[in-house]
């Protein structure tokens, strides 16, 4: 092979390795394309400027063409282009066929208003509750609650609205953070880990063979290292020079890092990533002005002082104040379409909102409170439920809940028992009264729960983490990550990516990391970081609302 195609080659070596990582790294965002009537996969990409193919490959679950009222994935940037020049006036050429569509009647408008909110169904001659619950899946009190005009029962030809079709809030492109990179900005970055390689000592065995021959080193420290390494390898390929140091700070309690901070110019780097204890992690920071990140949750992490300490895991409290704001949201977000008119506001329900607490002081503090804030801003019946003999019966539940009305639980106890009081009553209601569970705090009292109950009570609760395994961006991670190390990612490997690649880009940009911080948000493979109005120390409060489905899918609902 000559020389001159021997350089084309490397080229298209080059681009496709530069492609590849970028799709992986930079943060491009997807969001939901409902599809209209007659609209086929070439028509929908030709609306929205891209390629078929493109369009196809991030579907991959859509066979032939898709069915109207079904989502597709699609870039947030495309669509947005298209709703900005749908809102442009039009010029009127004089030469021009203009393809007029027919007005809609009210009627037919109301319908279309309707299936942009709901899955609806009409009611066909022989239809009774038991078969519409076998095929769509939804109980009579579930029917009852959206459709309150059933309860003179099912007629011929009746609309009737199945299920609420989930709503994502989307936040605009101003609240996002921009990456960029300045390619003058070399970064120097150490990262201090709990490797304990002292127990592997050998003159031939390399740090990547330690982690892929001994068990016990797989842990959170070796899977963060290997997500970071990633991340640092995503952002080379990007063309930013970055010096990558990993130090081993040992036991926890042993002089590992002192020696470290002694032995070496820590304060030469641009950003320190750990330790992962806490403790380590204040005697870092003391010792240094560059900024410090805290890669972990830790119950005391609230006692931070140092302004150089970058919070990466949310505090739990920010958990609690996410779920109540979206309750409220929820409870008040009404049902317009069938409101307008007088005789229709007898359809609408206060609703009703059962909180349940176990004894402990701190847990019934936060359920009053909890209990407040709902009662102020919402026009539920609010109640706190605590256990009477260490448990509750489910006849307590039964005196509150209330049929054909909205009833929602708020778990915020993590006592098993309790839980799983909570779960095993709310699966077997009586036929017209539903209920919906939530918790901000889903721990290890979960963990033995079957999925199937989670999601026969829609369960929803407040996460740190959503990866979308359909996404391009998690797909290719996923692969690459595989491909590297002969294993799927686990939480920390994706965490060690997220975290290393988000602090990165942000410092690669050549602006103060605390002002990119501030400057907006931003979403990776499956962390959203969120540090905007932080005050003395950049804490994030980056959290998704995840809600379970009736497959077992989860959805992220905010």
């Amino acid at each position: 092979m000559g020389i001159k195609h021997m350089k084309h080659l490397k080229l298209f070596i080059f681009l496709c390795i530069l492609t590849f990582t970028v799709s992986c790294g930079q943060q491009k965002r997807y969001i939901q394309y409902k599809v209209k009537k007659g609209e086929t996969m070439s028509k929908i990409a030709q609306k929205l400027e891209m390629k078929t193919a493109n369009l196809i490959r991030l579907n991959p679950d859509v066979n032939g063409e898709p069915r109207a009222n079904t989502f597709l994935v699609v870039p947030e940037k495309k669509l947005n282009n298209l709703k900005n020049n749908v809102k442009q006036k039009p010029k009127v050429l004089s030469d021009s066929i203009v393809d007029v569509q027919p007005e809609l009647t009210i009627e037919e408008q109301l319908l279309e208003d309707l299936k942009e909110k709901y899955e609806i169904y009409e009611v066909k001659k022989g239809d009774t509750f038991y078969n519409i619950k076998k095929r769509f899946g939804v109980t009579r009190g579930e029917l009852l609650l959206l459709n309150p005009e059933l309860k003179e029962g099912l007629k011929l030809g009746m609309i009737l609205k199945l299920k609420e079709i989930p709503v994502e809030i989307l936040y605009t492109d101003d609240e996002y953070y921009n990456d960029n990179i300045d390619y003058d900005k070399d970064l120097k970055v150490a990262l201090l880990l709990p490797f304990r390689t002292y127990k592997y000592q050998s003159d031939t065995l390399l740090l990547k063979e330690i982690f892929a021959n001994n068990s016990t080193l797989v842990n959170i420290a070796t899977d963060f290292y290997l997500g970071a390494e990633m991340a640092v390898d995503s952002l080379r390929n990007q063309g930013v020079n970055i010096q990558f140091t990993a130090y081993d700070t040992g036991e926890r309690r042993s002089n590992k890092l002192s020696t470290i901070i002694a032995q070496n110019n820590l304060e030469d780097n641009n950003v320190i990533i750990g330790p992962l204890y806490s403790e380590q992690a204040k005697t870092v920071a003391s010792n240094v002005s560059i900024p410090v990140i805290y890669p972990v949750y830790s119950s005391d992490q609230s006692d931070f002082s140092a302004n150089n300490i970058v919070k990466t895991s949310p505090e739990k409290e920010v958990f609690r104040a996410e779920l109540e704001r979206y309750l409220i949201e929820e409870f008040n977000r009404i049902d317009t379409l069938f409101t307008d008119s007088i005789a229709n506001q007898n359809i609408l329900h206060k609703g009703n909102i059962i909180i349940v607490s176990d004894n402990d002081t701190r847990s019934v503090k936060t359920s009053k409170s909890i209990q407040a804030n709902l009662t102020l801003s919402t026009t539920a019946i609010v109640n706190v439920l605590q256990p009477e003999d260490g448990y509750i019966a489910k006849s307590r539940f039964l005196d509150l809940l209330k049929p054909n009305e909205k009833n929602w639980v708020v778990i915020t106890t993590d006592d098993r028992v309790i839980v799983n009081d909570v779960i095993n009553s709310m699966i077997s209601l009586p036929e017209e009264t539903t209920a919906k569970v939530f918790t901000f705090d889903k721990g290890r009292a979960y963990d033995k729960i079957d999925n199937t109950k989670l999601a026969k009570i829609g369960f929803t609760y407040v996460s740190d983490e959503f990866i979308d395994e359909n996404s391009p961006n998690a797909r290719i991670f996923n692969k690459q990550y595989q491909e590297k190390n002969n294993a799927l990612p686990s939480y920390y490997a994706v965490k060690g990516f997220d975290i290393t690649y988000d602090i990165l880009i942000r410092l690669a940009s050549g602006n103060e990391l605390k002002a990119t911080l501030d400057a907006g948000m931003s979403r990776r493979i499956e962390t959203k970081f969120d540090y905007r109005n932080s005050a003395y120390i950049a804490e994030n409060k980056g959290l998704f609302i995840v809600q379970y489905n009736e497959d077992l899918t989860l959805t992220r609902l905010k």
